[in-house]
């Protein structure tokens, strides 16, 4: 399957914010961001006339490179959100967040969504009790989610814990520290979901 491969940071800087993709190096001194908050290459510094358009090219681009989506699969996910019935925008979060390696993410398991999609590939995640390896697959309500037993002495994923414990749990998930596992209680609203994200942009991109 096609992925980035390039420096994460490099990324964060040309969206001119902190998209939070290297775990516990965004809250370091070591953070690009902190140290050339302007975009890479040679016109970086330069001043850019921002129209509307690349208003919302920029909203999308930020946005698939949070969840670490390539084009075509956003764009998919996007068409799904626009035959649901509600809001389009508010329906293209809620696919983004249900995806397993975003709930694993938001349980805590993982530094980044990046590190998340690799333990649902490697096979240490089940949802009820069966191995899922699939990163976009999609969490219901009343699914439980759990780290394998024989991930559960993984150093990557104690270590995710003591790193994410400055972060909260969103009120839809209910996770167990004890057992490594999480519910879904429900689909994520829209004031539940604290991406930085203007997705009426994306929309509008999308629309013409």
């Amino acid at each position: 399957m096609a992925r980035y491969t390039g420096a994460d940071c490099r990324i964060c800087r040309r969206e001119g914010c902190k998209l939070f993709l290297k775990g516990d190096r965004c809250y370091s001194e070591k953070c690009a961001m902190e140290r050339r908050a302007y975009a890479p290459g040679d016109a970086g510094k330069k001043r850019v006339k921002e129209s509307e358009y690349l208003l919302q090219l920029r909203e999308k681009q930020k946005t698939k490179r949070i969840y670490g989506l390539l084009e075509k699969q956003f764009h998919h996910y996007y068409e799904m959100a626009n035959r649901t019935q509600g809001v389009t925008g508010e329906n293209l979060l809620v696919l983004l967040e249900t995806r397993l390696d975003n709930v694993i993410y938001r349980f805590g398991f993982a530094k980044s969504r990046a590190e998340a999609r690799q333990q649902v590939r490697h096979g240490h995640i089940k949802v009820n009790g069966k191995r899922v390896d699939i990163p976009s697959y999609r969490v219901r309500p009343g699914d439980l989610v759990a780290v394998a037993e024989k991930a559960k002495d993984m150093l990557v994923i104690k270590s995710a814990l003591i790193s994410n414990e400055r972060s909260s749990v969103p009120a839809w998930l209910e996770v167990d520290i004890e057992k490594l596992q999480g519910s879904v209680l429900s689909l994520p609203a829209r004031d539940q979901i604290d991406s930085d994200v203007n997705e009426q942009l994306i929309v509008e991109l999308y629309s013409k």
